[in-house]
């Protein structure tokens, strides 16, 4: 098994580092850096971006940064630091701005940890530039290959969001994030809606 590539290796440290002062700590660090609904009072600038390093419960962290390990440290190989980066930004601001968005309209007030958002732009990313490999997931255990599984996790995640079904998830963040992705691929490959004549031969292998 290759060595974790830098940015990946950090990522997982950082999060896992910020779960444990959590825990020790009473959740002291999601009263100020959690991502809070607009109309709480309680939103920081800040937080569309420190929400991402934070998770709920061991379980949370611990298939997050299995996801970060699996799909990210591929596509930082593939991009290099500096555009995984810009990526992964991408898709936590745009699952930042999407649970915003339906938390002041629908009047949600609950706080939102995870790096959800940014795992399935990654998610969707690997789907788009590896569609034909053949992925295990743990659930369900069956083999697919990595199209059929992005479509399968985004059908599942808005059926979800929905419907309500396994409220105190934010489904939305998720198809947030995947948004973002598909955005920031388009935008690198010069495509519709940022125009539509290229940006590089280097870019369009995006």
């Amino acid at each position: 098994m290759p060595p974790l590539p830098p940015i990946t290796q950090a990522l997982m440290l950082i999060n896992v580092a910020l779960f444990c002062l959590d825990e020790a700590f009473g959740k002291l660090l999601s009263q100020y850096f959690a991502l809070w609904p607009l109309q709480s009072g309680l939103f920081y600038p800040w937080q569309v971006v420190s929400y991402a390093f934070l998770h709920g419960s061991f379980s949370h962290i611990f298939f997050n940064m299995m996801g970060l390990w699996m799909f990210g440290s591929e596509l930082e190989r593939i991009w290099g630091g500096k555009r995984y980066l810009q990526f992964l930004a991408a898709s936590i601001l745009t699952a930042a701005a999407m649970q915003l968005l339906l938390s002041a309209l629908f009047g949600w007030g609950n706080p939102t940890v995870g790096a959800s958002g940014g795992l399935f732009g990654l998610l969707l990313a690997f789907g788009m530039m590896f569609p034909n490999r053949t992925i295990m997931p743990l659930f369900p255990p069956i083999p697919m290959k990595a199209k059929v599984f992005v479509a399968v996790y985004g059908g599942i995640e808005l059926f979800l969001g929905v419907t309500g079904t396994a409220s105190g998830v934010a489904h939305f963040a998720h198809l947030g994030g995947m948004l973002g992705g598909w955005l920031m691929l388009r935008y690198w490959r010069g495509q519709p809606p940022f125009g539509g004549k290229g940006r590089s031969a280097t870019r369009r292998r995006f």
